[in-house]
């Protein structure tokens, strides 16, 4: 199950949002949603450094996933999944949409097991996720529009002769 949370529902909740998704509980059970995990793009982001938030290696990384990516991936996985648009990683420093959005997964059932066998920790989680972002429909579009571009750019330029002395 998918869940969004936005400026529009957090006003139409009235008052602040923080302290409101914080005790609420989710619908898939009595586990409050705090005690879900939380996975900032930032952790994926293969053009981050460790001290930046990035937090798998950098050759299993995405290069700039967004928030909605995680959410798509896990979801399709089996995953109880919130997205929290306008929430933003403490480290990053770049306001931009492209970069905002937090999503919180349950892990954990209630008793202290994992909902999916095969996700034990919040590091398999986001080893899968950098795994199966790449092949996402939308990031195979952009990367075959890409290829022609670049094609039709490099006749364009010519080089100047050797510089003399």
């Amino acid at each position: 199950m998918v869940v969004n949370v936005s400026n529009e529902t957090e006003s139409c909740l009235g008052g602040s949002p923080s302290w409101l998704v914080k005790r609420a509980v989710s619908s898939w059970g009595k586990t409050p949603v705090k005690r879900f995990i939380c996975i900032y793009p930032a952790y994926l982001n293969n053009k981050k450094t460790i001290a930046e938030g990035r937090r798998i290696p950098i050759d299993k990384a995405v290069e700039n996933p967004t928030s909605a990516e995680i959410q798509d991936v896990c979801a399709a996985v089996g995953f109880n999944v919130l997205l929290e648009k306008n929430k933003m990683y403490p480290r990053e420093w770049n306001r931009d949409v492209q970069y905002r959005g937090r999503v919180r997964i349950q892990l954990k059932q209630d008793d202290g097991n994992p909902c999916l066998p095969q996700f034990p920790t919040r590091k398999s989680v986001m080893l899968y996720a950098a795994e199966t972002i790449p092949k996402l429909k939308t990031r195979t579009q952009k990367m075959g529009g890409s290829d022609q571009n670049l094609q039709q750019g490099e006749g364009g330029k010519k080089g100047k002769g050797k510089k003399k002395k």
